[in-house]
């Protein structure tokens, strides 16, 4: 999978978002996303934060679903930050 895809935010605006990774973990898939970095904007002070979302397939489709599990976040985040950490600056 490559390429960008467009959420909608808590304050329902749509924020696009560049596919990083995908992750196997626990015998499920995650994709992590990253905002796309716009030309004319700062990145915020803090970083920018890490969307990651289960693949739920039906055969035809995948579905991508938000993760309420904080352990999964947890230890799916680590393994990206493990992959990237040559790559990505990360403030936690």
């Amino acid at each position: 999978m490559d390429g960008v895809m467009t959420l909608i935010n808590e304050e329902g605006e749509e924020v696009e978002y560049e596919f990083i990774d995908s992750i196997t973990y626990e015998n499920a898939e995650y994709i992590v996303l990253l905002p796309v970095e716009q030309e004319d904007c700062e990145p915020p002070e803090d970083g920018y934060e890490a969307v990651i979302l289960a693949v739920e397939s039906d055969g035809d489709m995948e579905n991508y679903v938000a993760v309420d599990d904080e352990d999964i976040l947890s230890a799916v985040y680590e393994i990206f930050k493990e992959r990237f950490a040559d790559q990505l600056d990360f403030a936690d």
